[in-house]
């Protein structure tokens, strides 16, 4: 057979995972990448997006534009898809607590354009669990947030029959330090309880055809042959609880569909070049398997522990994916693991430990019930992983071994990221008070009045949902009526309240603490807090989690606080301040808290700051007092601990 005769697979979705600043520079930015040869869509929304704030909220303040773009209306996803025919597109939306909205939104501008909605491809995230355990979005509590799920899902089946109404992403679980067991139970654990809240919901006869709508979002790292094994185990899992627990005979219905992000939090801040390696290893985890090879593929940047990649940055990550699909001969063949033996032992190695957690998570009354325990087993899981690089017994390049090198030429004057304007909160939230004066007041109020009475009433809230779409209702509005009749959630922090003793090396830093402790008369106490809308916890519940087994005591109430709320903690008593925001909004949310401490005479209690902060930034929250700066290349926690003690002695504090 010729190459011209070789009958090729289809390859994957070619996707980046982007949005930034404002919805019209995003547009350009999606159609740039369409036209470098992406294949798909995947939406980044802002913080405040994603948490249910319009951007002129409080919450908000430092977080517009910042992580994705900000959507608080109907103008802003037209504006967003201005030029994108979107019955030809397939769109992913990473959104989970306001993704009731912005489907709305989307359907909305896609019957503006004259589109057939049933006929819109695409995903739309949808995972509340993954929210609470690793990535923070949450609005609501449990049990109506599956419920919102379960509406999504009930409705796309419906009318959006191509749609895939709930991606299980078990993403945020490896970067939350999820074993690869816990991450197929977890994501698993989530699905069945998705699985549970629809089967009632359809005929039996439809049941099947709706669970091979469920997808899912999946990680794979660094040891790309367990990552391989891990998809394989995915496969054999989703098939056998589709068969066994749900009876679905139809394989076609069984099929495991997934896309996936490789993995951030491998990607360090040193010698950044050598992210593009990890990046590409990373991926042949998810494409050499036939048998388990993702439908869609997004690749991180070289330069995300930097900070915000650039334009040209994504196109080289999508490079990789386009020379992997149609330089090399890989789509040409049928699975290349299928019958081998040390393939075969690893794949039912990770099924036998998940099912085990499984059975755990099942005996706690399923993923709603057992949250908190799924939460500490990745903070645990988490601190062993830094255990082992601390310890030497993890070799990462470039931060444990091998740290001397060339400086990289690919980190110019620019710091090698993009950088958001600060003005971009301020023209953000011009437009969306234009977009409140020019709106129909009567028909927004009888619109959000329907959709609070339908979510009361326990019915589906996507009907009303997007009349409040084309009625002008804003995001901000949208979820206040969610939060009205649903409450608002606070996730357990997983940072247990006894010292865990597992980490080796602490007994010098536990009698510093002690010493310093008995020279201010009380035990130190470290206040860790988590200013505006940034849901990344895994630093501080890190730190915290040391913190504690150092014999601190140790104030930290979780994400999602506002500068105010972190003053009033620190007048009870706190000797050091430790912020973490990774969301890029440092700089306006640490000018705050530092106004509000000299307003309150707190200025003698040190502050330490930690997260993605360019060497620039990190010279600017300096001058603004901040004691310390941290970045990803600070992993040795204890040093860090010795910070904390060294800044909380007054004597030390005297000499400064």
């Amino acid at each position: 057979m010729t190459e011209t005769e070789i009958k090729r697979d289809r390859p994957w979705l070619i996707r980046t995972y982007a949005g930034h600043s404002t919805a019209k520079a995003s547009n350009a930015l999606y159609r740039n990448n369409l036209a470098k040869g992406q294949t798909g869509l995947s939406v980044a929304f802002d913080l405040p997006t994603q948490t249910g704030y319009d951007s002129d909220h409080i919450l908000a303040h430092g977080e517009v534009g910042k992580v994705g773009v900000p959507v608080c209306h109907l103008g802003d996803m037209r504006t967003l898809f201005d030029q994108i025919p979107l019955e030809q597109m397939n769109t992913s939306m990473t959104i989970n607590a306001t993704a009731p909205w912005l489907l709305s939104l989307y359907i909305a501008v896609a019957e503006e354009q004259g589109a057939d909605v049933s006929k819109l491809q695409g995903t739309v995230q949808n995972d509340l669990i993954k929210e609470y355990l690793s990535r923070g979005t949450y609005i609501c509590p449990p049990k109506p947030s599956l419920k919102m799920i379960g509406d999504v899902a009930e409705y796309c089946y419906k009318n959006v029959p191509k749609w895939n109404p709930m991606n299980v992403c078990s993403y945020h679980l490896q970067e939350a330090g999820a074993t690869p067991e816990q991450e197929l139970a977890f994501a698993l654990a989530t699905a069945i309880a998705v699985l549970d809240e629809l089967k009632p919901r359809v005929a039996a006869e439809d049941f099947p055809a709706l669970c091979g709508r469920i997808s899912f979002f999946v990680n794979a790292g660094i040891r790309f042959v367990t990552e391989m094994c891990k998809m394989r185990a995915f496969v054999d899992l989703w098939d056998e609880i589709l068969q066994t627990r749900y009876g679905v005979e139809d394989p076609k219905f069984r099929r495991f569909r997934y896309g996936v992000q490789v993995n951030s939090l491998g990607l360090t801040e040193q010698q950044p070049e050598n992210n593009v390696y990890r990046i590409l290893i990373e991926m042949l985890a998810v494409t050499l398997s036939k048998k388990a090879r993702a439908r869609a593929v997004q690749l991180p940047a070289w330069n995300e522990a930097l900070g915000l990649p650039r334009p040209w940055d994504q196109q080289w990550s999508m490079r990789m994916q386009q020379i992997l699909a149609y330089e090399t001969d890989l789509l040409e063949y049928d699975d290349l693991f299928e019958g081998n033996p040390a393939v075969d032992r690893k794949v039912e190695a990770l099924k036998e430990g998940a099912r085990a957690e499984l059975a755990n998570i099942e005996a706690m009354n399923g993923a709603i019930g057992s949250i908190e325990y799924m939460k500490g087993r990745l903070v645990d899981s988490n601190a062993d992983r830094l255990n082992r690089i601390e310890r030497n017994e993890t070799i990462v390049v470039g931060v444990n071994k091998w740290t001397e090198g060339e400086a990289s030429p690919l980190v110019g004057e620019d710091g090698g990221i993009m950088v958001v304007d600060p003005a971009v909160e301020q023209e953000q939230v011009a437009r969306l008070n234009e977009w409140r004066e020019g709106r129909d007041a009567g028909a927004v109020e009888a619109a959000l009045a329907a959709l609070r009475a339908a979510s009361q009433a326990g019915e589906n809230v996507m009907p009303a949902s997007i009349a409040c779409a084309k009625a002008g209702v804003t995001t901000g509005e949208w979820a206040a009526q969610m939060r009205t009749v649903h409450g608002e959630y606070r996730g357990p922090t997983g940072v247990s309240k006894s010292v865990s003793n597992k980490t080796e090396g602490l007994e010098d830093i536990r009698e510093m603490v002690d010493a310093v402790s008995d020279k201010l008369g009380r035990r130190l106490r470290f206040l860790v807090g988590k200013p505006g809308l940034d849901g990344h916890s895994n630093g501080a519940e890190q730190i915290a989690f040391r913190a504690r087994d150092c014999g601190m005591e140790i104030d930290y109430e979780g994400i999602r606080l506002t500068p105010e709320q972190i003053i009033e903690a620190a007048k009870d008593g706190a000797h050091v301040i430790g912020l973490s925001i990774l969301s890029g909004s440092h700089i306006p949310l640490v000018e705050d808290v530092m106004a509000r401490m000299r307003a309150e005479g707190l200025t003698h209690i040190p502050v330490t700051v930690g997260g993605i902060i360019p060497d620039e930034d990190a010279e600017r929250l300096r001058a603004m007092g901040v004691a310390r700066v941290y970045t990803p290349k600070d992993f040795e926690l204890n040093s860090i601990m010795r910070d904390i003690v060294t800044l909380a002695d007054p004597k030390s504090v005297a000499a400064e």
